[in-house]
């Protein structure tokens, strides 16, 4: 049945995949997505007129090179293992905060450091047993990894996870967190066309922040100190039972998309392409996966705050490599003290 609808699916992409004469902020373009009845529903995220160059600044996933030479894991599933059909990484370690927060990226294609250091930070909870709730400081990541790409001009997250292994994360927490080192130093804004409690994010985005080795001006903690690390950073075997088994073993991942230009309206349901369009590519925090209405997904936190999608989580359709999800996951071990 499963097999039969993703089939229907793939054939509904296909066909609906055109290009439409709307601009993809406009009423018309959202209403002409709802018209399609496929599997998701479509509304405002951003204001009709906030110009697409602004939007392309939230994403910076950069791919990366030789790909084939770096180290993939695959898991040999065990004859008694079972992947159940749903799974919710939220719901499996309930102790681990840092799983259901809601990072806000603010106005720099920083995706590819903040959903890294937001699984990061997962897995050193979980592997902890709760123990140790440290958040690991996507700003750290983001100012100080020159070999990951161009900070707020997009990176490559694989390259994020080698950076904790060799050099080490420091801790810290979201803009004006004092938990930790070193806080993210750009605050939440309004990406979306809904008002909220937050200021607008600003037109031209902010420049990438300097790197600067020493913990937040304040804190009381050592910067080489808090340092975290990663015993290991690898690519996920690419198919939808190899991605399953590293998030039931170890916790979150850290995937890239590309994104086309209905995504930026979606609001609930299984996410598929509707568009022809590409603006970009995009890195998210998969924390799970399950069915609806025998349609499999994946469960994905986006780093847009809470005010975009579905309270800043969306599904995305499952075991197609829907645009290109299935293929640049990454993940490593945390290097325990």
């Amino acid at each position: 049945m499963i097999a039969f609808g993703l089939l229907a699916l793939v054939s509904l992409t296909e066909e609906f995949s055109v290009s439409v004469p709307f601009h993809p902020l406009s009423d018309e373009y959202i209403d002409h997505i709802n018209s399609l009845q496929t599997t998701w529903k479509a509304g405002r995220n951003f204001p009709k007129d906030m110009p697409l160059s602004n939007i392309k600044r939230l994403l910076g996933a950069l791919k990366s090179e030789n790909k084939e030479n770096l180290q993939t894991v695959h898991h040999v599933r065990g004859d008694d293992e079972v992947i159940p059909d749903t799974f919710d990484a939220r719901e499996n370690w309930p102790d681990c905060e840092s799983i259901r927060l809601i990072r806000d990226q603010s106005k720099c294609g920083s995706c590819w450091a903040v959903a890294a250091a937001a699984a990061m930070s997962d897995r050193v909870c979980i592997f902890s047993n709760a123990t140790d709730q440290t958040l690991v400081s996507d700003e750290d990541l983001l100012s100080c990894c020159s070999d990951c790409g161009h900070g707020c001009g997009g990176g490559r997250p694989y390259a994020a996870w080698v950076y904790w292994q060799q050099r080490g994360i420091v801790t810290g927490g979201p803009y004006n967190s004092t938990t930790g080192c070193k806080a993210y130093s750009m605050p939440p804004c309004e990406h979306g066309g809904t008002p909220g409690s937050l200021p607008q994010c600003p037109s031209k985005g902010y420049n990438t922040p300097g790197c600067v080795r020493s913990c937040d001006k304040g804190s009381t903690l050592s910067y080489k100190e808090s340092k975290t690390y990663a015993a290991q950073a690898y690519y996920v075997g690419v198919n939808d039972e190899q991605i399953q088994l590293e998030i039931l073993k170890n916790g979150p991942v850290e995937a890239s998309f590309d994104v086309y230009s209905d995504f930026l309206t979606y609001k609930s349901g299984i996410y598929q392409r509707t568009s022809d369009d590409s603006i970009g590519g995009h890195a998210v925090k998969l924390i799970g996966w399950g069915e609806e209405n025998n349609v499999p997904y994946w469960l994905i936190t986006n780093s847009w705050n809470e005010d975009w999608g579905d309270k800043g989580i969306f599904k995305i359709l499952r075991g197609t490599n829907e645009c290109h999800i299935e293929e640049d996951i990454v993940a490593g071990l945390p290097q325990l003290h």
